[in-house]
């Protein structure tokens, strides 16, 4: 069967859901669910993300993203990718972590959005991990870091919170989570604390927005994963546009790069941007700035942070 397409467009909004191999757990110790969290704000760094939301159970993760460039696909292979890796090389082991491709729903507009991060928060209470009065307790989940105050470029308020016009706003929050409290106690049973149609499918909206959408990017904006070699190329591509905006920015250009030592400050420095904002292999940078051997650039760049 022919694996199910991507849609990909600037400023899509997603409720990303995915599980460990077999429904193993992963997040078992606080120093996985770190690693994690730390590789989510270097792909929010790399590929321009905002997140709204999130949580780390013990065997799975949910995101409510927004992806300014149509790039989920590249910075979700490389969040897992990375993960994968310095997961199995801490444990010593090989072999898949996630069960595989993650699901990313589509959202229509900031109402869908809020429900999403509503059932974000609210899951762990739905695992019955905490009661609905403890929610603010947990602390793998976005809702705890916005408690604490805590500053993320990429972690922004929801569009819908700020815009409320909450009588004390330096209680924003706490109002928030005590609204929390009463939709995860409300008898309705609103889906917000269920399973629902929030994770199931391709898009969370209207039937009319969804067939809107299906006609608009039926044969403009629709991408399949990529292969290896599409892949490749748009790495390379990332890659090299980085490096430009690296020069223009530094005053210096491709001349420059053969004719100047390899350890110079502003080689080191745009070598420091070329891994923080995207992801270049050391391999690539060495050979793209004239630094010698992929292991002194390592160095270099160890050495600059």
């Amino acid at each position: 069967m022919a694996r199910r397409l991507r849609l990909q467009f600037p400023g899509a909004r997603y409720h990303v859901i995915n599980r460990g191999n077999l429904q193993h757990d992963v997040f078992v110790t606080a120093g996985a669910i770190k690693s994690f969290l730390g590789g989510l704000e270097e792909a929010c760094t790399q590929y321009g993300w905002r997140v709204y939301a999130f949580v780390v159970m013990r065997n799975h993760y949910h995101l409510a993203l927004e992806t300014p460039e149509p790039n989920l696909v590249e910075g979700m292979h490389w969040l897992q990718g990375t993960f994968a890796t310095r997961l199995n090389r801490f444990h010593r082991q090989h072999g898949h972590v996630f069960q595989g491709r993650y699901k990313a729903l589509l959202i229509e507009d900031a109402n869908y959005l809020a429900q999403v991060i509503d059932y974000i928060h609210l899951n762990p209470v739905r695992a019955s991990i905490v009661p609905p009065a403890d929610i603010d307790q947990y602390r793998w989940s976005s809702l705890w870091r916005f408690l604490q105050g805590t500053e993320r470029a990429w972690l922004v308020a929801p569009p819908l919170l700020q815009e409320a016009d909450f009588a004390d706003a330096s209680n924003l929050w706490r109002q928030e989570v005590e609204r929390l409290v009463e939709v995860a106690t409300s008898p309705q049973g609103d889906d917000r604390t269920g399973r629902g149609a929030l994770s199931r499918g391709w898009e969370i909206g209207t039937a009319g927005w969804r067939r809107a959408l299906a006609r608009e990017h039926a044969q403009l904006a629709l991408s399949s994963e990529m292969s290896a070699d599409e892949l490749r190329d748009f790495k390379h591509a990332r890659w090299q546009r980085e490096l430009d905006l690296g020069l223009a920015e530094s005053g210096k250009t491709i001349a420059d790069i053969a004719c100047t030592p390899k350890g110079i400050p502003w080689k080191i420095a745009l070598a420091v941007r070329l891994r923080a904002k995207a992801a270049a292999p050391y391999e690539w940078i060495a050979q793209a700035l004239n630094m010698g051997a992929a292991a002194s650039v390592r160095v270099y760049v160890s050495r600059a942070n």
